[in-house]
């Protein structure tokens, strides 16, 4: 049995976004979720690149890109995807199915737990909002919204499960990877984050 990932009765929860160079793609959905989540989260957020350089910088428009959309680039340094990031993550969440399998390849326990973040977008989507939210603390939250997300698989349509690489294009195709990951992102962070007035 898999017990490198955050033990079940933890009251934290990792996510790992991962694409190619970790300066674009996870990069801006790195800092937007932590933009979501605010301060003091026991969701530990992070990102990685499969093919990145260690310490480099956001890319300058994705950095732009981020900036308008309330997140905060800065101190953002980027890193390699390790087998030990793929273990200790409760959650991976890849920019296309490339990275997801990359992914998998450091670490199959994760299998599991590993998939595009539109794919996992659109199974938390189809999630009735009371599996979830019946759970107190967001961490609670986080593996019972991982647990009803996995149990969809394969059942739920999803349509464009990979987020195109803007790096060197135009703002355009950075805006719209960036608006891809946000609207991706969008039921699980509220999901999350929510509230009961």
């Amino acid at each position: 049995m898999d017990r490198t990932h955050t033990p079940e009765g933890s009251g934290t929860f990792r996510v790992l976004f991962v694409c190619t160079g970790n300066i674009c793609r996870s990069a801006m959905a790195e800092r937007l979720t932590l933009a979501a989540l605010g301060p003091d989260s026991p969701i530990l957020v992070g990102s990685a690149g499969t093919h990145a350089r260690t310490g480099w910088p956001m890319a300058e428009r994705a950095r732009e890109v981020l900036l308008r959309l309330g997140g905060d680039p800065e101190g953002f340094a980027s890193r390699t995807l390790t087998a030990e990031a793929v273990a200790r993550a409760d959650l991976v969440l890849a920019a296309s199915s490339e990275h997801r399998a990359a992914a998998v390849a450091l670490h199959p326990h994760a299998a599991a737990r590993a998939f595009t973040i539109a794919e996992f977008g659109a199974l938390a989507h189809a999630v009735p909002p009371g599996r979830v939210l019946s759970h107190g603390d967001p961490a609670r939250r986080a593996r019972a919204l991982l647990e009803e997300a996995g149990a969809l698989r394969g059942l739920v349509r999803v349509e464009r499960p990979d987020i195109a690489d803007p790096y060197g294009g135009p703002r355009r195709a950075y805006r719209e990877a960036a608006r891809r990951i946000a609207d991706a992102l969008a039921v699980p962070i509220r999901l999350l984050t929510h509230t009961s007035a």
